[in-house]
């Protein structure tokens, strides 16, 4: 059965990395992206909206799509302020829920972060926490939550704590056993991946993903 995209935050890793996908795989039709500029990618599947995200509702006839893709995130530094890291982390996902449910998509696929909790004390991981609150408070009848662990890819952007987050965490994975096994790094494509999975298999209600959940999806993938 064929099926509809919108996708948020393609220029990011993940966001990329499903762009990709959904551009090759044959059970999607039409994929849409809202974007500040136009990336250079054509397909003839492809639309691409530029917007302000700071208005979306002006594109509001976008979210007439099956599966709304949320990619969208940013970091503290590179935001400028805990304020703009808030905007894009939490302000555009709750409004693209919002316009997701009035414009009768049926499934919402929001890209959290390990660790989101809504009564941290540690800002970034309140904000992931809240943000998954807000969107699973909607009324949209297939809520998918995915919170992978430090990604792993190919950025446009040097973040050198991450690359020496990840040099560490690749040493030390092998370690990481069990319950600990969500720890792992995990490469940010099969986090796309695992997104795409679910949202064709679109099981209803409200779902979490841990990232060794993500990995297992993938993998099957993989190996089919």
């Amino acid at each position: 059965m064929s099926r509809t995209a919108l996708l948020l935050g393609a220029s990011g890793l993940i966001g990329g990395y499903c762009l990709e996908l959904l551009l090759a795989d044959p059970d999607y039709t039409q994929v849409t992206i809202l974007v500040r500029q136009p990336l250079p990618t054509s397909h003839p599947k492809l639309t691409q909206r530029i917007v302000n995200f700071d208005r979306l509702n002006e594109a509001a006839d976008a979210f007439q799509v099956q599966d709304v893709f949320c990619c969208l995130g940013t970091t503290i530094k590179t935001a400028g302020s805990q304020e703009a890291f808030r905007k894009v982390d939490f302000n555009y996902p709750t409004e693209s829920v919002r316009l997701a449910l009035q414009q009768g998509a049926t499934q919402f696929l929001l890209v959290s972060s390990l660790g989101a909790d809504a009564k941290s004390s540690v800002f970034y991981s309140r904000t992931k926490g809240e943000v998954e609150r807000a969107v699973a408070a909607s009324d949209l009848c297939s809520v998918q939550i995915f919170r992978p662990s430090l990604l792993l890819g190919q950025r446009t952007e040097v973040r050198t704590g991450e690359r020496i987050a990840e040099t560490v965490s690749r040493a030390i994975s092998f370690l990481l056993l069990g319950p600990l096994r969500k720890y792992r790094p995990i490469e940010a494509r099969a986090v796309a991946a695992a997104m795409i999975v679910i949202a064709k298999q679109q099981p209803t209600g409200i779902h979490i993903y841990e990232s060794d959940r993500i990995a297992q999806i993938a993998a099957q993938t993989e190996s089919q």
